[in-house]
């Protein structure tokens, strides 16, 4: 695993500090390690610090640093890093790390944008590989095992009254909110929105036409319509019309995530998530992050890229 750290700022790995936005941590990671950093715990901190970064500016002309992170603090919204680079490694252009992004899990229009990025993939193995890095080069990093997700592990219950028992069982931190999401089939369902899911080929179903499958049902049911004043409004309609949108539903109601876990699918085990959110993160249905992500919807493919 490595870190890959992305700024605008030219000149700023030359400081060995720098501070990020929490909203662009984790940008670009897949699911399973997001999960596990998402409440950045001493245990998580030790882990980020062990893996090595690749430090690098947006777009694609400059060069990019290898180094590793000796300090990372919470300050509010914002994280801060403090850092070393590896004197014994000189600069990397982009233009030799472009080839292999794939392989790195650099994904197309990444490194338009700044954030901090954890990849489940070896840095130096890829680099040396394609003759970026000295097989025998020797660097400060070390290697510890992927963090685990905070779904893990799974306490199971067979009755109504060991559920309600784990759930009063749980701690609760100060400042934070929790609510639930039911499964009733874990082995089928992802945790996550139903525009994207993909077929067997790994290829999109839906996410491609969402401005078309949006603007299609208001023309067909426009009237069911007609009261809604925010596009979010219209999105949580839609869900209920059973089309495809970015929602995913959660209940502050344990009980009510239970009923859906076991509603269907009553030969296969159901689960119910756990999201523990800082009350600050908690957006609500009229503020400018819930807008922006919901009119989302009424974009083209390519004016959301």
């Amino acid at each position: 695993m490595y870190n890959l750290l992305v700024t605008a700022i030219e000149g700023a790995w030359d400081q060995g500090f720098y501070e990020y936005d929490k909203s662009r941590f984790l940008e670009y990671t897949n699911e399973t390690i997001a999960s596990a950093f998402k409440r950045l715990s001493d245990s998580h901190i030790k882990n980020l610090k062990s893996y090595p970064c690749l430090f690098a500016y947006e777009g694609k002309n400059s060069n990019t640093r290898i180094g590793c992170l000796t300090s990372i603090t919470e300050r509010g919204r914002n994280l801060l890093i403090e850092f070393e680079l590896e004197q014994d490694v000189e600069p990397i252009p982009y233009s030799q790390i472009q080839p292999i992004a794939t392989l790195l899990d650099i994904r197309e229009w990444e490194m338009n944008r700044t954030h901090w990025a954890v990849k489940d993939e070896d840095l130096f193995q890829r680099l040396q590989h394609q003759g970026i890095l000295e097989p025998d080069k020797q660097i400060k990093t070390t290697k510890l095992d992927r963090p685990i997700t905070e779904k893990s592990p799974n306490p199971k219950v067979k009755k109504v009254q060991g559920f309600i028992g784990k759930v009063l069982g749980l701690e609760q931190e100060d400042g934070y909110e929790v609510f639930y999401r039911g499964h009733s089939n874990k082995k089928q369902y992802k945790l996550e929105p139903s525009l994207f899911r993909k077929d067997e080929k790994g290829n999109y179903l839906y996410k491609d036409n969402e401005h078309i499958l949006y603007r299609e049902l208001l023309v067909s049911n426009s009237a069911d319509f007609q009261s809604d004043i925010y596009t979010l409004d219209r999105l949580v309609r839609m869900q209920h019309y059973s089309l495809p949108t970015r929602l995913l539903d959660i209940t502050s109601n344990p009980l009510i995530a239970l009923y859906f876990a076991c509603k269907s699918s009553i030969d296969e085990e159901g689960e119910v998530i756990i999201f523990s959110i800082k009350r600050e993160d908690i957006k609500y249905f009229d503020s400018d992050l819930a807008s922006c992500i919901a009119n989302l919807a009424r974009l083209l493919q390519t004016e959301k890229e």
